[in-house]
């Protein structure tokens, strides 16, 4: 039998990070550098609560969440050990294969990324060339250069239908992690509730955790945030209402007034993630919340999704006492944004390369869409999500069919993305994120049919 290591695990009880993040964190820690091993027997929850002097939910809930990852296994009447890749399988029991070997020649369509392939090469040279000429700076601008959130206006107007009027003020961000946490820090108080979408975007549940605040799941179905569902003794609630992330809905009319009406009554900041609300295909970009209630919702977006994050810019627009207060924090903490992207942006937007990239942008990821959805619904294949963005989700029944997909397609050399990791509580929607923008679409091309073959009903 394998012998239990010693577990470096040390738990901060003062923390505002539960300790089940705690526990989860060290332990995924030490098998990535290499203190803890494949095949290490790692104790029991029990074994485990009673030795951090924790309660078992905790152990458990660590367990669960490094299981769902796949950084550790269970072995029926053996113990759960750590394992290099993510466990169980669809329909066969596949050789072991090293999980960081497969990873170098696997095609990701893990979402999250941009197509910056189809950056045009001598305009981005261009750019930066232009950008270069600019003197140094002798002091920062924390709201931003001027000329950039000039650029910004100009593009919210013409790709997003927002008019930045005298009611609200434009902010440089580096982009809509770090303004969340900026927004934390600056305008919300530690210890305040923040409501996330469940599932959502789980790095800016970290950079909420990360300020002090503590947020709470509110759930989604396919017309996006369940508003009733609330907690009325939030502060702010986070929200991707124009493409859900990341399950890839749009909030519907009717539930984006109540949550405006419900903000004002309640006194709620709705932060607005506008992620890829550029990348519509069906119909025109939907409205923004900001435009609808610019007194109580502040806008986030970025030029991660549509250009690359090698820029790491994004933009913020918000009422002006939250923009005051999030001036002041950056004088008192001397950061802000970096000027380089920012002027990067100007000069696209200048010679009006920014604008022909997106039109590619749209027709390349609306093309490869139909391409994933046409493929995978002709082989049995359930596809949920709206025609925009650069993702779609095919689900699951169970946690343990997510990681047996997981693991299969990884075998096969595609690495996938679990819906189970983007849940604040206990996970509720299992399936996988399939993203089409990074990859060639050589590399989709051959992905595709795995996943069929993974997914679909079997051949008979």
């Amino acid at each position: 039998m394998a012998e239990t290591p010693v577990l470096p695990v040390t738990l901060d009880r003062d923390s505002v990070t539960p300790l089940a993040v705690q526990l989860a964190e060290q332990l995924r820690a030490a098998a990535g550098d290499g203190r803890l091993r494949s095949g290490d027997r790692l104790p029991s929850t029990r074994a485990l609560a009673g030795e951090l002097g924790v309660s078992r939910t905790v152990t458990a809930a660590a367990y669960e969440q490094l299981h769902a990852e796949g950084w550790i296994a269970g072995r029926h009447g053996s113990g759960t050990y750590i394992t290099t890749a993510p466990p169980g399988n669809l329909r066969a029991a596949p050789k072991p294969v090293r999980r960081d070997t497969v990873l170098e020649t696997a095609v990701d369509l893990t979402p999250g990324s941009p197509w910056a392939g189809g950056i045009e090469q001598a305009a981005w040279r261009r750019a930066w060339r232009a950008a270069s000429h600019v003197a140094p700076m002798v002091r920062p601008n924390r709201a931003g250069l001027p000329e950039y959130r000039a650029a910004v206006a100009e593009h919210l107007l013409r790709h997003r239908g927002l008019r930045v009027g005298e009611t609200e003020v434009l902010l440089a961000t580096a982009g809509t992690s770090t303004a969340a946490a900026e927004l934390g820090r600056a305008v919300l108080r530690p210890g305040e509730m923040v409501a996330v979408e469940e599932p959502g975007y789980q790095r800016a549940v970290g950079a909420l955790r990360a300020a002090g605040l503590r947020v709470v799941p509110a759930a989604v179905d396919a017309d996006g945030l369940l508003v009733d569902a609330i907690p009325s003794a939030v502060r702010a609630v986070y929200c991707s209402p124009a493409h859900q992330y990341p399950l890839g809905g749009r909030m519907s009319a009717g539930r984006r007034v109540a949550l405006v009406e419900r903000a004002r009554e309640q006194n709620w900041l709705v932060i607005e993630d506008d992620y890829d609300g550029e990348l519509r295909y069906d119909v025109a970009p939907l409205p923004l919340l900001a435009a609808l209630a610019p007194d109580v919702v502040v806008h986030l977006g970025t030029t991660s999704k549509i250009l690359t994050p090698t820029l790491g810019i994004g933009w913020m627009v918000a009422p002006p006492a939250v923009v005051a207060a999030v001036l002041a924090h950056r004088e008192a903490t001397g950061i802000g944004p970096a000027p380089a992207g920012q002027l990067v942006v100007v000069e696209l937007a200048r010679n009006g390369d920014l604008g022909r990239h997106l039109r590619r942008l749209r027709r390349e990821l609306s093309e490869r869409r139909s391409i994933v959805v046409a493929t995978l619904v002709a082989g049995g294949v359930r596809v949920l999500g709206d025609d925009a963005g650069a993702h779609v989700v095919v689900p699951v029944p169970s946690a343990e069919a997510e990681r047996a997909l997981m693991r299969a397609a990884l075998e096969r050399g595609v690495l996938l993305d679990g819906l189970a990791r983007h849940h604040v509580g206990k996970a509720s929607w299992f399936g996988v994120a399939l993203g089409y923008a990074a990859c060639s679409r050589e590399q989709l091309m051959r992905a595709l049919p795995v996943l069929v073959d993974l997914v679909g009903p079997p051949q008979g």
